[in-house]
């Protein structure tokens, strides 16, 4: 019985570990199991400014050695001083503003999803509260245009016209002998947008410039982020080789950042809670990837592409696409190989998954996510039935014979090898297994966590409400509601099992109940709904199998005479 109470106390422990360093990860502070991020400081004044140059961020001379890193602050010669202008471009779920400078996309407003801090208000994906933007720019030739180049408007449609699917932004520069294109493809119903460079050489001499793609953010974290979890912001890179691949602020910041270099596939992107922008360049070209740090506090990643020799006269169309927009797992993994991996499930992915993939099903019949979670709690149950099952019979003959158990504890109190011999003798009389209730508490800690972070990464149930009182199952119960009746239902599963000898232990468990239900005020009221459906259920369970085997459903403790 002491190694029985002994291992479940285990268990406990390591969850209160897993949940404290949870915790600590909520809080901002350093997880147990990982290095603490370099700290962040305020960014720069001069660099969030909507006109100013960013040329520290022209990728560096050692991708196109010809060229000249320009001075902080210094605008080419080549170029124009003609004052930056913007232009707001409108679909039915993105609204954005394109700067003239460089053709860059400053600020991504993402229509379909609210503030979580502000409802009347609209996600801002890129924005220059953060200096997060999307360029794009030539270097290897010196002169030609990149994101500090002026360019001008072709077109004149910035609006998806009623009845149309799609519409074209046409700019242009000119610069350094080369002549770049410039058509943003926006879709309706979509997020990612089709970028298309048309690259032609206006000189006499041939030419062999490089496309960079680019996004630059600052390192603090989003607006709105809860103060009880922490998800991770920053760059991420996949390819065929390494598969996906997050690359942490503070790894860049001490120059450790760990990536493949040089692919020909695959696709960059910044990642945030529920949330991400990617460039995927055209799959099968030749690219170089960096990550590296702009200024203080502002990093970017960049994607630089060979285009092969460019002769006078000649043009070159290199395709690519850029996402803005909700970590929709479905769509991103129609988009490129690998995007969808940017919903981040943790080391669980194998678990999680699948719990998912049943969760979306459930969707699909109920139209609601929080039943879905009642249905795939009711299923998880049931592949687990037989574990349980074994469990509570373990548990209703160690409650029946509770009793003896205590007066051998009595007997032989000052002697605690006799005590256990006694106690084998009695498990092996009444054929007891001591450990045969803890299995399933081991199997189920995994389940808990892999849906803990299922919750907590999927985009598609940010905002969405179960019924009454709670309106975002991602977010904690207001009302605490969910998180009482959790813990009215560990006082009922605590008062089902048997009592343990000693007294110091059976205070602990008594405890454990307010103790988790204290811990499920600050979780997704989501994850507190399946916990507390589990419990339901395995009440049902054990009071069934209790009353089978002690002959009548015992809420209190065994008699002496059980």
């Amino acid at each position: 019985m002491d190694t029985r109470r002994t291992l479940l106390w285990v268990i406990f422990s390591v969850s209160l570990l897993f949940l404290w360093d949870a915790w600590l990860k909520h809080t901002g502070q350093p997880s147990m199991f990982s290095p603490p991020a370099a700290p962040t400081t305020a960014p720069a004044a001069t660099a969030s400014a909507p006109g100013a140059s960013a040329d520290a961020s022209v990728p560096q001379p050692t991708v196109a050695s010809s060229v000249a890193a320009p001075q902080a602050g210094a605008v080419p010669t080549t170029q124009g001083t003609q004052a930056s202008e913007q232009w707001a471009v409108t679909t039915d779920v993105l609204s954005l503003l394109i700067d003239s400078q460089g053709a860059q996309v400053r600020r991504v407003e993402l229509l379909k999803h609210k503030d979580t801090s502000d409802k009347s208000k609209n996600v801002i994906l890129l924005s220059e509260q953060h200096q997060y933007v999307a360029r794009t720019g030539l270097v290897g030739v010196e002169g030609v245009p990149n994101h500090n180049t002026p360019y001008r408007l072709v077109s004149n449609l910035k609006t998806l016209p009623e009845g149309q699917n799609s519409f074209d932004l046409v700019l242009e520069a000119i610069s350094g002998n080369i002549k770049v294109q410039k058509i943003y493809t926006f879709y309706r119903g979509r997020y990612d947008i089709g970028v298309k460079h048309v690259i032609s050489n206006q000189g006499t001499a041939a030419l062999e410039p490089r496309l960079y793609l680019q996004l630059v953010r600052d390192g603090n974290a989003p607006k709105g982020e809860s103060k009880f979890y922490s998800t991770f912001t920053g760059p991420a890179v996949y390819t065929e080789v390494e598969k996906f691949r997050k690359v942490s602020f503070s790894d860049i910041e001490k120059d450790q950042a760990e990536h493949v270099k040089t692919t020909n596939n695959g696709w960059v992107a910044m990642i945030q809670h529920y949330f991400v922008t990617a460039w995927v360049p055209k799959q099968g070209t030749d690219r170089e990837i960096q990550t590296r740090k702009v200024d203080t506090n502002l990093y970017a990643i960049n994607s630089i592409q060979k285009i092969g020799t460019l002769a006078p006269g000649a043009s070159v169309t290199v395709e690519s696409q850029l996402f803005s927009g909700p970590q929709d797992q479905k769509v991103l993994a129609a988009l490129a190989p690998g995007l969808d991996l940017v919903v981040d499930y943790g080391w669980l992915t194998m678990l999680a998954k699948p719990l998912f993939w049943l969760l979306q099903l459930f969707h699909g019949w109920t139209d609601n996510w929080g039943w879905a979670i009642i249905l795939l709690t009711i299923v998880v149950k049931a592949v687990f039935y037989p574990l349980s099952a074994a469990s509570y019979k373990s548990m209703a003959k160690m409650r029946a014979v509770t009793p003896r158990m205590m007066k051998i504890r009595d007997q032989y109190k000052d002697d605690r090898q006799k005590m256990n011999m006694a106690m084998m003798e009695l498990y092996k009389t009444e054929k007891i297994n001591p450990l045969g209730g803890c299995l399933p508490m081991l199997v189920q800690i995994p389940v808990f966590i892999a849906l803990y972070w299922t919750l907590l990464a999927a985009v598609e149930m940010r905002g969405a409400p179960w019924l009454g009182w709670i309106q975002d199952l991602t977010t904690p119960d207001p009302w605490y509601i969910l998180p009482v009746i959790m813990i009215a239902t560990m006082w009922v599963q605590y008062k089902l099992n048997p009592t343990p000898p000693d007294p110091i232990q059976a205070k602990v468990f008594a405890v454990m109940p307010f103790i988790f239900g204290g811990m499920m005020i600050f979780f997704p009221s989501g994850l507190v709904l399946y916990w507390v459906v589990n419990n339901i259920l395995s009440i049902a369970q054990q009071w069934q199998i209790t009353r089978m085997i002690e002959g009548k459903p015992l809420f209190g403790r065994a008699s002496p005479d059980a």
